[in-house]
């Protein structure tokens, strides 16, 4: 079993898709030709921007999208390093939950999990629930921030949010819009929309670390979306770490709003996923 436990926490640190933020989104709505935009202030530049985030989020399933409250995700991961494969791949089941609830289980057994409540993170096995390494947490958490979730459900309503359109751009080998969303915190992420589909096909931030300070390019790739309950779900996700592939996975299914059981999200419960999930 412990052989497994790094390979479970490689894949899940970079598989694991992260949620929003600290409360749940307020909806989006698209401004209408000739209606009074959504920043009655901002120049054109900004409008043009707004309007692009607002047809990506017509794409993902607009109030669908919008309204997701949980999430079940099961599929395969599988890491590298430099560009090369590290393993033959994880299976993983993710449990989500607005606003900061995650939990993602391993081995064809689900005997290994992670789980992540708040700003504190668990890893967990056959001999109990233990508190994850502050390098682990710190990743997944800022992973977490920057997430697409993030973004276009809490970011874009933040008071003080800059939204610049910069563009035509070439993402993912597709013609695609690019907009830059800058926080009140001077954080930045950059977003690339299909010309076509108007769906976001890939995300790209900078961080600095706060050891060596350098700074560090994290990207991500979103494919071949397939719809679920009336939401775009994409069933390949690759992401990189400046510039090479860190983590490629593949969606075999999703759900969303079907109730989870609580106790899965509590370290101490002794919650097992062999047993019926009491829904509330």
């Amino acid at each position: 079993m412990k052989h497994l436990i790094p390979i479970a926490a490689l894949v899940c640190f970079v598989l694991c898709l992260a949620w929003g933020q600290a409360q749940p989104a307020q909806p989006t709505t698209q401004s209408a030709a000739g209606a009074a935009p959504s920043f009655p202030d901002a120049d054109a530049d900004t409008r043009r921007a707004k309007a692009v985030i607002d047809q990506g989020i017509q794409a993902l399933g607009g109030q669908a999208y919008l309204n997701i409250r949980n999430r079940e995700l099961q599929g395969r991961g599988y890491g590298f390093h430099h560009g090369t494969p590290t393993s033959l791949g994880v299976v993983f089941w993710s449990f989500s939950e607005y606003p900061d609830k995650e939990r993602i289980e391993f081995t064809p057994e689900r005997d290994v999990a992670q789980l992540f409540v708040g700003n504190k993170g668990y890893e967990i096995t056959f001999k109990g629930a233990h508190p994850m390494e502050q390098k682990d947490l710190d990743d997944y958490l800022r992973r977490r921030h920057y997430s697409l979730d993030a973004v276009l459900r809490t970011w874009v309503n933040e008071p003080g949010v800059i939204l610049l359109f910069e563009g035509n751009a070439l993402a993912a080998q597709h013609p695609a819009q690019k907009v830059t969303l800058i926080n009140a915190k001077n954080e930045s992420v950059s977003l690339f929309f299909d010309s076509d589909t108007h769906l976001p096909i890939k995300k790209s931030f900078e961080w600095r670390d706060p050891v060596d300070r350098q700074k560090n390019l994290e990207e991500e790739v979103y494919e071949n979306y397939r719809p679920v309950s009336g939401i775009m779900v994409p069933s390949n996700v690759t992401r990189y770490f400046n510039g090479d592939m860190s983590n490629q996975r593949f969606i075999h299914s999703a759900t969303f709003n079907q109730g989870l059981d609580q106790a899965m999200f509590d370290p101490n419960s002794g919650y097992s996923p062999t047993k019926p999930k009491s829904k509330h």
